[in-house]
């Protein structure tokens, strides 16, 4: 199926043209900082400043093969960015899990019982989703960003954002394009490139959903739909569906190896 049938078909008309043709708009361009301020508000708009649990189902799609179905508990804690998924389904993979401490993102998987390193480029459970795209949004931490001007992308108004990864920071992707709506500073949009300007992934972010955080004392937003098509293998789609988000705090000795080794049990 084609990008922009399958779009239309899940209800997202206001970015199918996005993949279709996009509308630009001559203005001054911003300055450094004016862009930087403008990460920080999409990044604080995400954050919780607090514990973080969701129920999140992925569908993953690839050429030749049957579409996969997942579910997975997402685990955060803001203060220090300690980051679980635990998944659930299919049986084949219930009990594998991730488990970011410190920059190290790590892999269990009860079949063979050990633990792996991988890096942020790694596919989470085989996926076309990345360990970032399920964490709380970084942007102005991790990148430096470049004004790309502003475009009409469907029925919103986008400014565009070139961002570079900062020197010294491991992330899935070193370049990014980024859409953020102007009226509500979601981000619409984003495109990723490998250094040498390859285009890797494009992803789409059609519904945004808002909860009240205590430990933020006020809204945290979250997307609740995310669709991701991989750039290189054509067919290969992903979509992820947040189901469900609760901000109470969570056991401080969730977020170690020993608790996702005792869920696999």
């Amino acid at each position: 199926m084609k990008r922009r049938t399958f779009l239309r078909l899940a209800g997202v008309t206001g970015l199918v043209a996005a993949a279709t043709g996009l509308v630009s708009g001559a203005r001054a361009a911003s300055t450094k900082q004016e862009l930087v301020r403008m990460l920080k508000v999409v990044d604080e708009r995400q954050a919780n400043q607090g514990d973080w649990r969701s129920l999140v189902y992925m569908e993953q799609k690839e050429k030749g093969k049957a579409t996969v179905v997942y579910e997975a508990q997402i685990f955060r804690r803001s203060e220090d960015q300690r980051f679980v998924i635990l998944f659930t389904k299919p049986k084949a993979s219930a009990g594998q899990g991730y488990l970011r401490i410190d920059d190290n993102l790590w892999f269990y998987d009860p079949s063979v019982g050990k633990w792996e390193r991988r890096t942020e480029r790694e596919r989470i459970g085989g996926t076309g989703s990345r360990r970032s795209d399920l964490d709380e949004s970084r942007l102005a931490e991790e990148y430096d960003p470049e004004d790309a001007g502003q475009e009409k992308l469907g029925v919103f108004d986008a400014q565009v954002l070139k961002l570079t990864v900062k020197p010294g920071v491991d992330v899935a992707f070193p370049v990014i394009k980024l859409w953020i709506d102007k009226a509500s500073n979601n981000v619409l949009k984003r495109q990723e490139f490998a250094l040498s300007g390859r285009l890797l992934r494009t992803a789409y972010y059609p519904k945004w959903k808002k909860v009240y955080s205590e430990s933020k004392g006020g809204d945290t937003w979250y997307p609740q739909e995310m669709r991701f098509f991989d750039e290189v293998e054509k067919e290969n789609q992903t979509l992820i569906l947040v189901r469900a988000v609760d901000l109470k705090k969570l056991p401080p000795n969730l977020f170690t190896k020993a608790w996702l080794e005792s869920k696999s049990r």
